[in-house]
């Protein structure tokens, strides 16, 4: 699932080109060096703050039309704008949990015999498996 909010850029007029990240619908702030960055931590913050929330948890986006620039966190420390970032939250999952799962799996005993002979590693032959299934 696909999720946008709007967030306020702030270029700040250091020699870094640090670009202060404010994203009002979780009250929750970053910075980049650059607007590529920038983005790519708002997109981060994002998602990370969702990756583990059931979607009736999600906060409603606010409407760009919601948001008093002159009001956010850093509008004084140097232009600021309001865009919009999108977040693959389904991707945040992927990246993120990815604990290891205890499962039994049962194979005939010629086959794991064949197997171990091989070194072959049976979990992860099963987890690319599936990968190749699902995703």
């Amino acid at each position: 699932m696909t999720i946008a909010y709007p967030v306020v850029f702030t270029q700040t007029k250091d020699k870094k080109d640090t670009v202060l990240v404010y994203i009002p619908d979780f009250n929750g702030a970053t910075e980049g060096y650059g607007i590529a960055d920038a983005i790519r931590m708002a997109r981060d913050y994002i998602g990370c703050s969702l990756y583990s929330k059931d979607e009736s948890e999600y906060p409603v986006p606010s409407t760009l039309s919601d948001i008093d620039i002159k009001k956010t966190e850093f509008y004084s420390s140097g232009e600021s704008l309001i865009s919009i970032v999108d977040v693959d939250v389904d991707e945040y999952r992927k990246k993120l949990d990815n604990k290891p799962v205890r499962r039994n799996v049962s194979l005939p005993n010629w086959l794991n015999k064949k197997a171990n002979e091989a070194h072959i590693n049976v979990s992860r032959v099963l987890q690319e498996a599936l990968i190749d299934r699902l995703a």
